[in-house]
């Protein structure tokens, strides 16, 4: 563990001068919950454990939303949550709050320290079940345990080897039986795919099969991929909306995508998670195995037959170039046009380094950056998903920046999200962190907007009066200018004065 992103505060003090002899960094944050976006983000990236540490009451208990995002991320996170003095708890005493009955809906592990005598015992087991589950540990530490004299204990350690775990012989014939007699197969693979980029592609290329990924996929599947088909569901396209809904045989590989009705009907459908609970949970399936996907389509992979190219293939991938050419074809409408949101991500992923983090606020910015920005197997993107919270974006750059700090960051921020951390602004100076955060600036809840008119309703309580986002970040020593006109070919995003138009603040 490298870092613990934080606010120190009286419960917490003792612990912070630990924090600070040691070689662990700490982060010091203007809000609890960016602190566990920036915590999560970096365990995500990274795979390695990382921490926040809050006070007692109020102070800890603003983790719970990053907390709850970097669970259902299955990112290494351990929490200390510092609390009032043992003697104290259970007579409703200032500041006083039950962490481990808040904090068990978002964690693999959650105790307290109950005396010095437990404290690197249960300290190993947070670790250790924070890394071998994927997920938030949290301890809770009474102050008076933080300030007692620490006691020899046995040499607890943490042990985190995994283990290659997949179907036995006589799945994977009957898996390779039924995809051995089938033409029209599709392939849905998602986040559990991560690491097995070739297996899939090798898998596609036997089966003749196109193949379509989910938003967390993305990174791990559409690069050098000739199947590719792109996603499906609502952000998704009609290429991957078909493949997957017109198959005889769908294989499902490390995806486990909510929404039923994007699922086919008649189809027999195969499923290999790594994760049991997985299985046959969004859709019923005709055969469910678990197994990590690599090693499966390694042992796989021999028992399948050669396909031939057959018109189901054909016709999807291209159909998937196609709508990709129109795509990348947008432009502005003309001299002095407005700015559209697509069209500035098309010229953030143009310019942007081939090796860069992305990380975008949930809302019409998240959907902007899984169709547009190109990841070419060494960019990655990092959104809420899972846990589809506001406000993620900045916090969840400044620590993807945190740990890679020769890397470029990029925001894709909503202006509504941007405006609920705003305070974490300052965060980037105190760091010195070099993000590039763009503000995508229409005045409004965009995503909600266009849910409410979806839904046949007019719009309400949707718009925002925002300031100059530009003249914010100058105001706190960053460098911000306004872009709200395409003023002609040759630059394309000069600065302009404030309009009722999409507008970025950089």
């Amino acid at each position: 563990m490298k870092r613990c992103y934080g606010i120190v505060g009286d419960t917490l003090n003792q612990i912070a001068h630990a924090i600070d002899r040691s070689e662990i960094e700490w982060v010091h944050m203007r809000h609890e919950e960016a602190g566990a976006f920036a915590a999560g983000a970096e365990a995500q990236l990274t795979g390695n454990l990382t921490a926040c540490a809050g006070s007692c009451g109020p102070g800890s208990l603003h983790f719970i939303n990053g907390l709850y995002e970097a669970n259902r991320n299955r990112a290494p996170v351990i929490v200390i949550a510092s609390q009032i003095a043992r003697q104290d708890l259970g007579f409703e005493s200032i500041q006083e709050v039950d962490f481990v009955d808040v904090y068990r809906g978002c964690s693999v592990f959650c105790e307290m320290i109950l005396t010095p005598q437990q404290a690197r015992r249960k300290t190993v087991a947070a670790c250790q079940a924070a890394l071998t589950r994927r997920g938030v540990a949290v301890l809770v530490v009474p102050v008076d345990v933080a300030n007692g004299a620490s006691h020899d204990e046995p040499p607890y350690a943490v042990h985190v080897r995994r283990p290659l775990v997949r179907p036995c012989d006589a799945d994977l014939d009957e898996i390779a039986a039924i995809l051995n007699k089938s033409n029209a197969i599709a392939i849905y693979a998602g986040a559990g795919c991560a690491g097995a980029h070739d297996e899939v592609v090798a898998t596609a290329a036997q089966l003749k099969a196109p193949v379509a990924h989910t938003s967390r996929g993305k990174d791990f599947l559409e690069y050098d991929n000739p199947y590719n088909v792109g996603m499906t569901g609502v952000i998704g396209g009609p290429a991957g909306y078909h493949a997957i809904l017109d198959c005889d045989v769908l294989l499902l590989l490390g995806a486990d995508f909510a929404w039923r009705q994007f699922y086919p009907d008649r189809a027999i459908i195969i499923q290999i998670d790594a994760d049991p609970t997985h299985i046959g949970r969004r859709h019923p399936v005709t055969i469910g195995a678990v197994g990590d996907i690599k090693t499966t389509l390694d042992a796989l992979l021999p028992r399948l037959a050669q396909h031939d190219d057959n018109p189901f293939l054909t016709a999807h991938v291209e159909r998937h170039r196609k709508d990709m050419e129109t795509a990348k074809a947008e432009g502005v409408s003309g001299p002095d046009a407005a700015i559209s949101g697509t069209y500035l991500t098309k010229v953030i992923n143009k310019h942007a380094a081939e090796d860069a983090l992305f990380a975008a606020d949930d809302g019409t910015p998240l959907v902007w950056m899984l169709r547009h920005i190109d990841t070419g197997g060494k960019r990655r993107t990092f959104g809420s998903l899972l846990h589809g919270t506001m406000a993620d974006g900045m916090p969840s750059a400044l620590g993807l920046q945190k740990c890679q700090p020769g890397r470029q960051v990029i925001c894709l921020a909503g202006d509504g999200g941007f405006a609920m951390l705003l305070g974490d602004l300052l965060t980037t100076v105190q760091e010195n962190l070099p993000v590039k955060i763009a503000v995508y600036d229409n005045g409004a809840l965009g995503f909600i907007d266009i849910e409410q008119k979806a839904a046949g309703l007019i719009p309400v309580y949707t718009d925002l009066k925002n300031p100059n986002f530009g003249e914010v970040a100058k105001a706190v020593g960053l460098c911000g200018r306004m872009v709200s006109r395409q003023v002609n070919s040759r630059t394309p995003l000069e600065p302009g004065s404030r309009s009722p138009t999409q507008r970025c603040c950089m």
